[in-house]
């Protein structure tokens, strides 16, 4: 299985993956977001440790039962010839209805064929008001490529 663009990554390259992973995030669908990843794929996500897809699609599952309303964003923040180093923002509301903003960095390992084989994330947490939000769902096609500011 291929998952273009495969490395070596140009610049052009990395942006490409970087919007794919948003995009595909956006749509909260677990099992297509796990084929994304080798089937050996290993995750540090804060502490939790996730290795291989069941457990991945298990963990997203989960994810966005308890992060409702997800939507995300993504920006490149540095590229090799097989890894990518993203920035993201996402905002969600648990259960009792508070608004969070989530700010982090992933450090991303590819495989030849364009599979993720490690993901690194640190992310941290911020209590928002509804009126604070600035992302509402996925993101529109005119703004893809943007930057998004981190306040």
């Amino acid at each position: 299985m291929s998952r273009p663009p495969v490395p070596p990554f140009t610049e052009s390259d990395a942006r490409m993956k970087v919007q794919a992973a948003e995009d595909a995030w956006n749509t909260r669908d677990a099992a297509r977001v796990a084929l994304a990843y080798t089937p050996d794929s290993v995750w540090r996500n804060r502490s939790e440790f996730v290795t291989g897809r069941a457990e991945i699609e298990a963990f997203l599952r989960r994810k966005w039962e308890r992060e409702l309303d997800y939507a995300l964003r993504k920006e490149l923040w540095a590229f090799g010839e097989d890894r990518i180093a993203v920035r993201f923002q996402y905002e969600c509301r648990d259960a009792e209805g508070r608004w969070w903003r989530s700010y982090g960095n992933e450090l991303w390992e590819f495989d030849g064929q364009g599979l993720m084989r490690r993901r690194e994330a640190s992310i941290n947490d911020v209590e928002i008001t509804e009126d604070q939000r600035r992302i509402f769902g996925p993101r529109p096609v005119e703004e893809h490529g943007r930057p998004f500011p981190l306040a």
